[in-house]
């Protein structure tokens, strides 16, 4: 397998991470938009072979999210050197990312591409043109030598570079308050190519948004993490979030949020150390204890679980929306002593191995027991835990299209309820 590579970071002064190593799986497609006349190098990823599909290139079409992929692969076919592809794919990526977060903020009134008739505040525009841009170089046939692990590079520059990841290194004014809110890419997309994630929505909405509060303005800065096993076991979510914790762009609050169940919101207490290896976007996953990348700071030996430590009950007592908000204290353990899997609605007992968190053993739970893990091995007393949305779904009669109002209302509402429980958590934060 050809694999990707984001260059290590520099941590908290001597503190090293291992590099990300991006794995990209072979596939017959190629990225399905642009031009293709240097694109034959056939190595899209099992996940970017899905960007041929009928709806996909609708909703791009219809967000004008189409042109900034030709332009890009335009641009690509004329890189004469490795240095300009690398130049090229960094302003690309950035300049999607930022696309997206006006698209979705303006609503459609000027900024980014087009408004098109897809609505503005959707998150899909944006996760199948990275996809369609990584695809291009996967399947690059350059004028140039480029090695597997040159193009990996380029692949996790622009994986980076379109996921807002930046802007969570800038260095904070003197005197600002700030929160970083992550969200996810769509997945499950072999049950329904359509699908959105209001969790992404709702970081695109938020990015670089104030909240004013009795005790002064908090900055809201955002990213996005892809929902594949690979980059999680590689640091994809210690690289993002390590500069929240360092000293240099601390953050007043970390909180990942993702889609969970119909019709709620939950307050994750517990992070549970265990991944069940579910199928991913790219139809991979493992059993196994949740990989910690080595040269992190954090807790030994590596703890089973994690506690949220965001203001549960402070956003439970206040009103952020239409749907319910519960504090879900519940976890599936082995006890110790014991080789049975237990449910225990009151959190994890002494001793036990962790089996599922209050977020289940997918990438909502291991994003959020990265964050904490995170937080705990820096010894930072900062609010850090895990929102989980309701699910976003169709009108009941919609089988084909790629929305419909049922859709659009719904995202709305979550997203403006993870607006106003973001509110809250600033508040209790600066308040304190």
């Amino acid at each position: 397998m050809a694999r990707t590579r984001t260059a290590a970071r520099l941590l908290a002064g001597a503190v090293m991470i291992t590099p990300l190593l991006m794995a990209a799986s072979p596939a017959a497609a190629g990225p399905g938009n642009g031009p293709r006349a240097c694109l034959d190098h056939d190595g899209a990823t099992v996940e970017e072979a899905r960007v041929d599909e009928a709806a996909v290139k609708e909703i791009l079409e219809r967000s004008g999210f189409d042109a900034p992929v030709r332009e890009f692969t335009a641009a690509l076919c004329k890189a004469r050197t490795q240095r300009a592809a690398e130049a090229l794919v960094e302003r690309h990526g950035e300049r999607l990312w930022r696309s997206a977060v006006d698209r979705v903020q303006d609503k459609g009134k000027g900024k980014g591409p087009k408004a098109g008739s897809l609505s503005a505040g959707d998150d899909r525009p944006l996760y199948w043109a990275r996809l369609s841009m990584t695809g291009a170089l996967n399947n690059w046939s350059p004028g140039f030598a480029l090695s597997e692990e040159a193009r990996a590079d380029l692949v996790a520059r622009m994986e980076r570079s379109s996921r807002g990841y930046s802007s969570l290194e800038k260095p904070a004014r003197k005197g600002v308050t700030r929160i970083v809110v992550t969200g996810f890419d769509p997945f499950r997309l072999d049950n329904d190519i359509r699908q959105g994630n209001p969790s992404g929505a709702a970081a695109l909405a938020l990015d670089g948004t104030r909240v004013e509060t009795g005790a002064g303005t908090v900055v809201i800065e955002t990213a996005m993490f892809p929902v594949r096993w690979r980059d999680f076991t590689d640091g994809i979510v210690e690289e993002a979030l390590l500069p929240a914790y360092t000293g240099r762009t601390t953050a007043d609050a970390v909180i990942t949020v993702s889609q969970g169940r119909a019709g709620r919101f939950d307050l994750e207490a517990y992070n549970g150390a265990w991944r069940a290896g579910s199928p991913d976007n790219e139809m991979a996953g493992t059993p196994e204890q949740v990989p910690v990348p080595r040269g992190v700071p954090t807790v030994r030996p590596q703890p089973q679980w994690t506690e949220s430590t965001l203001p549960h009950d402070a956003v439970i007592a206040a009103w952020t929306g239409v749907f319910p908000v519960y504090d879900n204290t519940q976890v599936t353990e082995i006890p110790a002593g014991s080789d049975q899997q237990v449910a225990r609605p009151d959190g994890p007992t002494e001793g036990s191995t962790a089996r599922s968190g209050g977020g289940g053993n997918y990438l909502s739970n291991e994003i959020a027991y990265r964050n904490t893990l995170l937080r705990d091995g820096f010894g930072s007393g900062i609010p850090a835990g895990h929102v989980h949305t309701p699910i976003l779904s169709f009108g009941g009669d919609n089988t084909d299209a790629v929305s419909d109002p049922v859709f659009e209302q719904n995202r709305t509402a979550i997203v403006d309820q993870v607006a106003a429980i973001v509110e809250v958590i600033a508040n209790e934060t600066v308040g304190d």
